[in-house]
């Protein structure tokens, strides 16, 4: 039920046109402008075609971080609200735009309840960047992502995290934002994106945010400086609603670690949950979960942060939570043990090198776009055989013929297609290039 904060003065409903207007001229809306259109959203009162036009205003004129917390706050009491206050432990939740080959929730929500530290993660659309977390898990055999609130809850309170899809109970109205900014090409509207994450992840329980900024061709954010801008937006409304909140802006300009698809990825994180895996994946998820620790109050200092996320990986805490976590959620364990169990391809084919030289640049979207091409069917599912593997990155070195990557497909018949992304994806020099800053800026 929306809680109210009833007001001393009456407030009398303005026009739809005149709330467009006020916006588009650069006015600030106030709090009952604010509930008003969120009510009309959720009373279905306010035309299509209004609502276009406000995404519009809004996106051109932008919004104060004072307005974007109400909106966030009226868009999380738009639906249920998840009452954790019976868990006593901390409840810190990861978001991420969303980058190619990025598996770091798969591994940093159960390296968290390892911890001592709650994650109620649920996914979003906007979390993902053509392959998403839920179609890795997918991978597993009997995995369930669909969890009622009731389960929600409960496997917080027995296991300490979940990764479920996002319910239609929370935050109702920004489903509605979301298709109307996809219909308007306001997507990358900054105040909604804020309003849009803030409103889901508190309204699922979350105390407070660690926030994955990525940008590059690996992303939807193509602009490092938008990156930057959404992170502080982010940081900024969470304070000014009374969250804990810290943000990363990092780098997805090749793929993350060395593999992309499903199946292929879910063996990648439970290397990483057990302190193995590739350089650039570990460091990332070493930062990310020293943050979420921090945050929680579980590790005071810098130091002490980074060995319990150590010690959690290393012991091997972080592995049996994932597999609770799975187990929990009806997925089959015995393939994380055993990842020869994982579904193979028939057909597995190096992309040879087509002359010596560097690494110089990677279009992951590219390559992600590839991928897709090799292995979805007619229902827009993924094979969980398919995918690409060690991936070489930016900065190495390779003689003609080399493999650029493994290629694991089961069609045959697709694999000229997708030859052509993969191929166009990579582009050689005959200098090494400078290697790039995973982590570009840290906002708290």
């Amino acid at each position: 039920m929306r809680k109210r904060i009833v007001s001393a003065r009456k407030f009398v409903k303005p026009s739809f046109a005149y709330l467009i207007e006020k916006k588009r001229d650069g006015g600030e809306f106030n709090h009952d402008e604010i509930r008003f259109i969120v009510d009309s959203i959720v009373d279905k009162e306010l035309p299509q075609h209004q609502l276009a036009a406000l995404c519009m205003a809004i996106y051109f004129q932008n919004m104060s971080a004072q307005e974007t917390a109400t909106l966030a706050e009226e868009m999380m009491l738009s639906g249920d609200v998840v009452d954790l206050s019976k868990i006593t432990k901390p409840k810190i939740d990861k978001y991420s735009t969303g980058g190619v080959g990025d598996k770091t929730s798969l591994v940093l929500v159960p390296l968290a309840a390892a911890c001592g530290v709650v994650m109620p993660n649920m996914n979003g659309v906007d979390e993902e960047f053509v392959i998403s977390n839920l179609d890795k898990l997918g991978a597993i055999p009997g995995f369930n992502p669909s969890l009622t609130l009731d389960k929600f809850v409960d496997q917080l309170s027995t296991v300490g995290c979940t990764i479920a899809e996002q319910r239609k109970e929370i935050a109702p109205v920004d489903e509605v934002f979301y298709q109307m900014r996809q219909l308007t090409a306001t997507v990358p509207s900054l105040p909604l994106i804020t309003a849009s994450v803030l409103s889901r992840k508190l309204a699922q329980g979350a105390e407070g945010l660690v926030v994955d900024v990525k940008w590059g061709n690996g992303s939807f954010i193509k602009d490092v400086e938008q990156a930057k801008q959404l992170a502080r937006s982010i940081t900024r409304v969470g304070r000014s609603m009374k969250r804990r909140c810290v943000a990363l802006v990092t780098d997805i300009n090749q793929p993350l670690g060395d593999s992309v698809g499903t199946g292929l990825e879910i063996q990648e994180a439970v290397k990483l949950l057990k302190g193995e895996g590739t350089e650039d994946l570990q460091e990332l998820v070493l930062k990310l979960g020293m943050e979420i620790v921090r945050l929680a109050g579980v590790a005071g200092s810098t130091l002490s942060a980074k060995q319990t996320v150590q010690r959690a990986l290393k012991e091997g805490a972080a592995f049996e939570k994932f597999k609770e976590m799975v187990a929990a959620q009806g997925g089959k364990t015995d393939v994380l043990d055993d990842p020869e169990k994982f579904p193979k391809a028939k057909y597995v084919r190096k992309l040879p090198a087509p002359k010596r030289g560097y690494v110089h640049t990677i279009n992951a979207g590219m390559i992600a776009r590839g991928v897709q091409l090799l292995g979805q069917n007619k229902k827009g599912k993924l094979d969980p055989a398919v995918g690409v593997s060690e991936i070489q990155k930016v900065g190495t070195q390779v003689k003609q013929g080399e493999p650029l990557m493994m290629i694991h497909y089961n069609d045959e018949s697709k694999l000229e297609s997708a030859l052509d992304y993969l191929r166009s994806a990579y582009r050689l020099a005959p200098k090494r290039p400078n290697p790039p800053e995973l982590i570009v800026e840290r906002v708290a």
